[in-house]
């Protein structure tokens, strides 16, 4: 890697001015909103999605900073590649703060949080998630494929599949996937949105499992996700798709117990 000069480094330290700025200026917000996080009820709420949304801004400015040093000084930025990875951390916290973490469970168990974030319409609930998803693209983009983080973001795309879920209004969701309903097309686009991350997140953390840990609870993790996949779809009517993730349920299921003997076995030879 080539040194970078004093006048790159001056350059670069000029143009990152405006987004150090917007950086204060997002970090100040958050820190005048602690005081209504504290709460509970529909007020800080809705405050949490604010502050989940004001964090996604927040990864993106350390982003572009990343990109300025691409261009300027010819390297990334891991400080500020961190600092985004901590912000979208942050912005996924709020959203559990608010929803729920829940990865397989009854709506029944965290209805009531969504009945606090009844004012949040479904499309503004959607454009949270599209905007989330993409901070995250990027940012996993911006380390590059043989970065130290490559099995570290399968934690948060889980987590992300997880909110994008419990921020869906299952109680309404029929009234709402009628072609006739104003929220048709943000429900039907975010429940679709919902089923594809649960399914990429069970496949990657069997991948992860498979591929770099081995650890039996990363496989348990995917089979969660799995799990909440076949709940989603039988909750929302999809009989066929609750049917097919049943199936594949049962069948990594049943690898889980196989694989648990083996290592069994293999660790009683070893003892």
């Amino acid at each position: 890697m080539a040194k970078v000069t004093d006048n790159e480094r001056i350059l670069f330290n000029s143009k990152i001015v405006p987004f150090r700025e917007a950086i204060e200026a997002i970090l100040k917000e958050e820190k005048e909103a602690y005081a209504l996080l504290k709460g509970k009820g529909p007020d800080s709420a809705i405050k949490r999605l604010e502050i989940a949304e004001a964090m996604l801004n927040l990864a993106s400015n350390y982003m572009v900073i990343n990109g300025v040093s691409l261009s300027v000084q010819n390297q990334k930025s891991e400080e500020a590649l961190n600092d985004a990875r901590k912000a979208l951390y942050k912005s996924v916290i709020y959203i559990e703060e608010a929803v729920s973490n829940f990865v397989d469970a009854p709506y029944s168990e965290y209805e009531k949080r969504l009945d606090e974030i009844e004012a949040v319409s479904p499309a503004q609930r959607f454009f949270l998630v599209r905007k989330m998803g993409l901070a995250i693209e990027l940012l996993e983009h911006a380390y590059g494929d043989n970065s130290k983080w490559k099995w570290g973001f399968v934690e948060i795309e889980g987590r992300y599949a997880v909110v994008t879920k419990n921020l869906i209004n299952l109680r309404d969701v029929m009234i709402n996937t009628d072609p006739r309903s104003p929220h048709y097309e943000p429900v039907t686009f975010h429940l679709s949105l919902a089923r594809k991350l649960l399914l990429d997140a069970a496949n990657r953390y069997r991948e992860k499992y498979e591929l770099s840990t081995n650890n039996i609870d990363d496989f348990k993790k995917g089979i969660s996700f799995l799990s909440a996949l076949r709940l989603l779809n039988f909750l929302t009517g999809d009989q066929a798709e609750a049917t097919i993730a049943q199936k594949k349920l049962k069948i990594w299921t049943n690898k889980l117990t196989s694989d648990m003997e083996r290592m069994k076995m293999m660790a009683s030879r070893k003892g």
